[in-house]
């Protein structure tokens, strides 16, 4: 996940991801230099592609960040393709940039002209680095996957079952999650209906919320019904053990992709 302005500060300062609220953000100019080095190096490590587009001219083309140097306020572009985009960038035409991470879009103006070098053996482009981005987060919020091999078992009860269906977590988020029970459920559960009783056994401890079952998925091939829910009313304390553990998992997603944001 890109980093939104409110979750970054000199010294990596993390809040509550829970006060945002329901439904996409509104898009947000980040003036920070800190918040613009962070996002494009997020996009340098994950190898998202970046859309180009002249001022004027129809044609769209494709390039990479290869480098971010917050020293230098240096930002180096891979060889545009096709490579016929160059001829503009020598005219020293001003150029868009935009981007998607997870459900983010990131984008960015250059105005001032580019210098076409060779960085580590291959053609790219020197650009200096943007005065401003442009971020808009269109998802209401991250949502954390787990990984394979980490199982992490739930319950779902209530008055509307004859008795409890097990299962396990595949992601989870500020409002919600993603389950996966076994068998064909589709009988047993019913969209829109709200559950009293769905436990989650997170690695610190348990905790039970109501869940408001939104879609409900049959997969003959795996013999298991997927559903996708949202926390029902959820208390303030049930709230911060699950804000506990996406950042857990947020945290170890860092961690594995190289812990550089800096």
């Amino acid at each position: 996940m890109l980093v939104p302005s409110h979750l970054l500060g000199e010294l990596w300062t993390v809040s509550s991801p829970f006060s945002q609220e329901d439904g996409p953000q509104p898009p947000k100019v980040l003036k920070a230099p800190v918040e613009i080095v962070a996002n494009l190096r997020q996009l340098q490590q994950a190898n998202d592609p970046l859309t180009i587009t002249f001022h004027e001219r129809n044609q769209r083309f494709q390039s990479y960040v290869i480098e971010v140097d917050r020293d230098k306020n240096l930002l180096i572009l891979d060889e545009l393709m096709p490579s016929d985009g160059e001829r503009y960038l020598t005219n020293g035409e001003t150029f868009n940039v935009e981007a998607f991470h997870d459900g983010v879009r990131v984008a960015w103006q250059c105005e001032q002209s580019v210098r076409i070098a060779e960085h580590q053996g291959a053609r790219c482009y020197f650009s200096a680095m943007p005065p401003e981005i442009t971020y808009h987060q269109r998802r209401s919020a991250f949502r954390a996957p787990l990984k394979q091999n980490e199982s992490i078992k739930i319950e779902l009860a209530g008055a509307k079952l004859r008795s409890a269906l097990p299962g396990e977590l595949l992601d989870i988020s500020a409002t919600g999650c993603k389950l996966r029970l076994p068998g064909s459920l589709g009988s047993n559960l019913q969209a829109g209906q709200v559950y009293e009783r769905f436990t989650v056994k997170f690695p610190f401890g348990a905790m039970t919320t109501a869940l408001e079952v939104r879609h409900v998925l049959f997969d003959e091939a795996v013999d298991s019904t997927f559903i996708g829910a949202r926390f029902h009313r959820i208390s303030g304390q049930e709230q911060r053990l699950v804000e506990r553990f996406v950042y857990q998992l947020q945290r170890e997603a860092r961690r594995i992709d190289g812990d550089g944001f800096f």
